[in-house]
């Protein structure tokens, strides 16, 4: 199917982007390289500039210092309306007294195309968001994802050089999130369009990205592939914002931490000995039935099993803390909840923290 001369991807820099909002910092230093065609997630939690940075791009707010450029382009100072941009936001947005194709080539119509153009550019944007059956709908005769799809079509339809996603999958319940997830990924790999995503989801920026940016009080904590993101985290908030992370409270001592007996290895060996929590993943945690141990550091009781499909999320209580363990379901079905069960962790690096255990100890 042809999407009737796509244009492949432009390249977006953003250079020492800063916004300040009445004195606050909304944006701090943000400098940030998109290659042409590329999909960044930033991902972080309400509040930490993603939605900023994100409008920012959109010209819809205007920079404090810095710069935005398209291709090489400074477009810092031009408005939304000239920055060549298509856009999808959490509200469909779309028009009610408008069928599905009307919508699509509303953008198309500003821009002044005939109608026998604009009508079989809509069809093809409707037909790559599957939606090719549902063109004389109205929004009200359609499902919240099949609406989301349309704002999609619609924001490609005018070929625009960058595509930018601002938490559009949020309003959407689960499943049709997951399903429209990998649909957007889908039509963007095919338009070859570069894509800022803007979510708080970290399912869905991992999922989705090429490289995930983690935003924490209008900074970069991080910038890297999903796999790098979540298995060499830089420090202790990317670690415990993206997935579940066991907070182990432990002992530094020579490039290594030792947690209730095990000694594990660092991601940082240079850091400092002294006590510390350590940031343990859930899937590093093992566990083996010891219906006649009499306890020990990591001997505990199984007090819950959530069955996640092909893994299971057990939860163990060793008395005076909670851990998670993540494992196939055929080897959690073994530890059901009330078993007597012995912790293993396996000797990953392991990122600290020291903020909470200072703050305690002050």
């Amino acid at each position: 199917m042809s999407t009737n001369g796509s244009k492949l991807g432009v390249e977006v820099r953003l250079e020492q982007l800063r916004r300040v909002f009445a004195g606050v910092v909304a944006l701090d230093e943000l400098s940030l390289t998109l290659a042409p065609g590329e999909l960044v997630a930033l991902l972080g939690p309400s509040g930490c500039g993603k939605t900023t940075a994100l409008r920012l791009v959109a010209g819809l707010d205007e920079v404090t210092s810095g710069k935005v450029l398209f291709g090489g382009t400074d477009v810092t100072t031009l408005g939304a309306n000239k920055r060549d941009v298509g856009m999808v936001f959490q509200a469909y947005s779309l028009f009610p007294h408008m069928t599905a194709r009307q919508n699509v080539a509303f953008g198309l119509q500003m821009r002044h195309v005939d109608e026998q153009a604009r009508n079989r550019r809509s069809d093809e944007m409707l037909e790559l968001v599957g939606l090719s059956g549902y063109a004389d709908r109205f929004a009200h005769q359609l499902s919240g994802g099949q609406q989301q799809r349309v704002a999609l079509a619609r924001a490609l339809a005018i070929q625009p050089k960058v595509l930018l996603l601002d938490e559009p999958l949020s309003a959407l319940d689960a499943k049709v999130r997951g399903r429209l997830r990998d649909e957007i990924r889908r039509v963007q790999l095919e338009v070859g369009i570069t894509t800022l995503f803007v979510t708080h989801d970290q399912e869905e920026a991992l999922a989705i990205a090429d490289r995930v940016g983690v935003m924490n009080k209008g900074r970069l904590e991080q910038l890297g592939p999903p796999t790098t993101i979540y298995s060499r985290p830089a420090t202790p908030f990317v670690a415990e914002f993206v997935g579940l992370t066991n907070r182990m409270e432990g002992e530094v001592k020579g490039g290594e931490v030792i947690v209730r007996g095990t000694r594990l290895p660092l991601v940082r060996p240079d850091t400092p000995d002294g006590t510390a929590v350590a940031l343990v993943r859930p899937e590093a945690v093992s566990l083996a039935s010891d219906g006649d141990a009499g306890g020990g550091p990591l001997v505990g009781t199984v007090i819950a099993v959530a069955f996640l499909g092909a893994t299971s999320r057990v939860t163990v209580d060793l008395g005076d803390m909670i851990v998670l363990a993540q494992m196939p379901t055929s080897q959690a079905a073994a530890t059901p909840a009330g078993s007597r069960v012995s912790l293993t962790l396996r000797p990953d690096p392991v990122l600290i923290a020291r903020d909470e255990t200072a703050a305690a100890e002050a």
